[in-house]
């Protein structure tokens, strides 16, 4: 079976570093991303997870970060961190789903700072979540409103890889709810965390990846190919 979801990204990423600003995301998009050749226990990724006040990047806004990194088949931790971002607007209803209240946010750094520390964090890895449309989408836009240029990620999807993991050999869809994070980690027999919080909710799609890429391999050797989205 084909696991390949994805190819080389380099020869983009060299044409928007050439039209990105110096600074943050030129220097992210000039640092080299493992080769899609690389056996995956030799792959650094950086596990990313936002709160926002909704799910437009048109339209709402980033109010945390969580990253945790992954190199190969190991967490480290003492990499881990997360960023409150201070938003221009009241986060409104939306406070109930991740619990950021406007009290708390004025704690918290411009989106400026917190994007330029994000980009540092993923400088030579693979953006690795859980759903990644949210936070390609919302951290690209953050880059063409700060820089005004694009920018390109290498992405593992941990939810591309478990409608992956449930699909093979079937022709059915998955089970309604399956691919969730918190209903594919507990196939994994994973603990249960408290959800929407960007540390966590990072910490457990790292969580999930891992045991992933152990089911995936099944005693061979894969390599960055097989799993990227992006």
């Amino acid at each position: 079976m084909n696991w390949s979801f994805g190819r080389s990204s380099e020869p983009r990423r060299s044409r928007l570093a050439r039209s990105a600003p110096s600074g943050p995301l030129q220097d992210y998009l000039n640092t080299p991303l493992p080769a899609p050749a690389s056996p995956l226990d030799q792959v650094r990724l950086l596990a990313l997870d936002l709160e926002t006040t909704g799910l437009d990047p048109a339209r709402d806004q980033i109010l945390s970060i969580g990253f945790v990194p992954v190199d190969g088949v190991a967490i480290a931790l003492g990499g881990a961190g997360q960023l409150l971002v201070r938003p221009t607007t009241q986060v409104g209803e939306s406070a109930r789903f991740h619990g950021l209240t406007d009290d708390a946010l004025t704690t918290g750094v411009g989106l400026p700072e917190a994007l330029a520390a994000t980009l540092a964090a993923l400088s030579g890895r693979v953006l690795l979540a859980h759903h990644a449309a949210i936070e390609t989408g919302f951290l690209g836009r953050a880059c063409r409103d700060i820089y005004q240029a694009s920018v390109h990620f290498a992405v593992v999807d941990t939810m591309a890889l478990q409608f992956a993991l449930l699909s093979r050999g079937f022709d059915d869809e998955p089970p309604q709810g399956s691919l969730r994070l918190w209903a594919a980690r507990g196939q994994y027999g994973l603990p249960h965390y408290a959800a929407h919080e960007a540390l966590t909710d990072a910490l457990a799609c790292a969580e999930l990846y891992l045991a992933q890429i152990a089911e995936l391999q099944a005693g061979r050797s894969l390599t960055l190919k097989a799993v990227l989205s992006a």
